[in-house]
This record gives structure tokens, sequence and C-alpha cells, in this order.
């Protein structure tokens, strides 16, 4: 190091007093050149980090915030437009994260599988992380409902407050639009998820979608358990929004990944799909989701019917004109069915987020009979 100690030190009390000064206006108060605090300040990266707009902080105290706008829903489009211009919180370099919801901000359950997966993968590689619902409490309120605080890593700060004890556990099964965040445990899988899913679907929708609700539901989840490879549990829910007459359900792990489990073994075991990929237009990943939406039979395992999860569950959602969406570790790809056909659509570079995050989106019939 080119500088004596006393200078980092000085420099160090300076930006913990006032993070954010640029370096003129820290020479201006040590009455220095600016050169000469640039040489200390660019010859310690580990003690000094420095933005694009040239302001500078002592690293351990940096936090990198992604904040979400308020008076209105935060959807899973919403929640990845707000990181995307952040930057991605799990490859920063700062050792704090902190999520910031805006006042009246509500968040729908797709938007907050992905907030739940982001917090937990990013405390599990040791970041300190802070979710802050100061200017939207009732928002902190209906997630202790919903059970997020159960699934949330005890290291992750909540403000204001964390709740204490568990409204999801208190009033369980009180709501019938409302399926409480349930553990998809790697190693003992719940046999009864899909079973409280469809109840509720049916609840909700009606009678006449009970065999097709469980089907969906349960092909989706049986396939992400199939390829996780997680060594921590996923979870799984279902919410209710009456007055747009809408159902979403959630089924997130933070493991291997679809595309993670399928592309080592693709080539061996699928060649000739392999080639079809290799010369499609769509990028390799998205190429390979698509056909095991459209065609099934491609599966890591070699046991005969597996690989038809996908296709079986979008085949059915056909039928209702649902739309299924799954998040990957970089992209995101949405299958939607509408009255002129299916679509296959795809967002890439994403941020980074580990596992398989599928939502099921249905809008229901105003006129559907109960």
């Amino acid at each position: 190091m080119i500088a004596n100690p006393t200078m980092l030190e000085k420099l160090k009390v300076i930006l913990q007093s006032s993070p954010g000064l640029k370096a003129r206006e820290i020479a201006a108060q040590l009455d220095v050149e600016r050169p000469h605090v640039n040489t200390v300040l660019y010859g310690n990266p580990i003690v000094f980090t420095v933005d694009e707009t040239y302001r500078w902080y002592v690293v351990s105290d940096r936090v990198f915030e992604v904040r979400f706008p308020g008076n209105g829903w935060l959807t899973s489009e919403g929640f990845e437009q707000a990181v995307r211009k952040t930057g991605s919180p799990l490859e920063c370099s700062m050792p704090a994260v902190s999520f910031i919801f805006g006042d009246g901000c509500k968040i729908m359950m797709d938007a907050l599988a992905r907030l739940l997966a982001f917090s937990n993968q990013l405390a599990a590689i040791h970041k300190r992380v802070t979710l802050d619902f100061s200017r939207c409490r009732p928002t902190l309120t209906y997630l202790d409902r919903a059970g997020f605080f159960e699934h949330l890593l005890p290291s992750i700060a909540v403000l204001p407050k964390r709740p204490v004890g568990s409204k999801a556990i208190e009033f369980k099964g009180n709501n019938e639009g409302l399926v409480e965040l349930k553990k998809i445990d790697p190693v003992a899988p719940a046999e009864n998820i899909p079973k409280l899913l469809k109840n509720s679907f049916v609840a909700c929708a009606g009678n006449s979608y009970s065999v097709p609700a469980f089907t969906v539901l349960s092909e989706l989840l049986q396939n992400v358990e199939e390829h996780s490879g997680a060594e921590t549990p996923g979870f799984a829910g279902l919410q209710f929004y009456k007055k747009a007459n809408h159902i979403q359900t959630v089924i997130s792990d933070s493991g291997l990944g679809i595309v993670g489990t399928l592309m080592p073994v693709l080539s061996q075991r699928y060649p000739e799909l392999a080639t079809k990929i290799a010369t499609s237009p769509l990028p390799p990943k998205v190429a390979l989701l698509q056909a095991v939406f459209s065609e099934g039979r491609i599966s890591q395992k070699v046991t005969d019917g597996c690989g038809l999860g996908l296709k079986q569950s979008s085949e059915v959602a056909k039928k209702y004109k649902a739309k299924i969406t799954v998040r990957l570790e970089d992209f995101e790809f949405v299958v939607v069915h509408s009255p002129d056909g299916t679509t296959f659509n795809h967002s890439q570079n994403l941020v980074k987020l580990a596992g398989t995050h599928i939502c099921f989106d249905f809008q229901l019939d105003p006129k559907r009979p109960i």
C-alpha cells in the first residue's frame, strides 16, 4: 500500500460518517490534493468501493438496495424490472442487501415466491439481508398470514419488526382462497400438497375443475421435485384474488432446475433432440424447455413414463386457457394459452436466481358454475 495507515484510517472515518462522498469532497475535508486521496481509495479495494457515479463507500458498510414501487400490486414482472434495474443481488460485491418496499406496496403470490427465494439464497452465501416493509405494514401482515416468515431464514432482518409467532399457523386452513406456503422437502416430499392446492382451487373455481386442477398442480410439483437436486426445502402456495377472479399457484425450489438437470444428459440420452436444439434459432435453454412442454418424454431419469409432467400439465392448462410461467437461473419461459392457440414466450438476461420457480395463472370465467 502506497499511503500510510493514518491516511487510510482518516478516509474510513470520513466515509463511515458520510458515505457516498466523491474524492474531491474528501480531499477538501482533509485539505489535501485529490490525487493523493484517489491513490488511497483505489489502492485499497478490500476497504473501499466506488459506484458508477464515483461516490465512495467503506465496503463493510455498503448496502446493495433494491427498491420496489408502491401504491399498487407488485407482480413477478414488476419484481424482475426492479431487480434488473438495480443489478444482480447474488453477484454484487456488497456484503449487505436490502429489499425496500414503497408506500402501499402489495405483493402478489408470484412476486412473493421470488422475494423468498432471493432472500434465502442471499443469506445462504452469507449476505446480510434486510426486508423493509416500514412503508407498507399491511403487506407484512399478509406475508405473515401466508406463511412467508416460516420459510424465511432466521438470519434475515425484517423491518419494522419480524412477526412473533405465526398467523399462518394460528389461522391455518381458515381461508379457502389461500393455501399458506407449504414446505417441499427434497428428502421426504409431502404427498398432501397437491390435494391441498386442489381443494382450495376447487373451492374457488368449482367442482368441475377438480380433476384438471389436481392433474396440473401435482404434475408441476412432481416435476420440480424430480429436477430439483436441492439440499434445502422449496415451497408451494396458492392465492385466490376474488375481485380479479384470478387464481395464482406457485411452486418453487432453489436447486439445479429443470434445464440444469436435463442439459447434461441431453446429448447422450436424446441425441436427436440435442441436434435439433443446436440448430434452433432459439437460445439452447429456451429451446430445451419448449421441447419439454410441447413434446414431453424428456427426463433425467431412465424410468418409462418419466418426462411427461410438464407436457401433461400444459395440455390441461390449454383446455382452460391458463398461463404457466417458469423462472430459471437467468431467463423466464412463459406458456400462454388463449382462444387463438398456444404461444411460447421468453425473457433472457434476467439476474441470477437458482432453481425452478413455477407460477400457474388461471383466470376464472365470471359465469362459472360453483
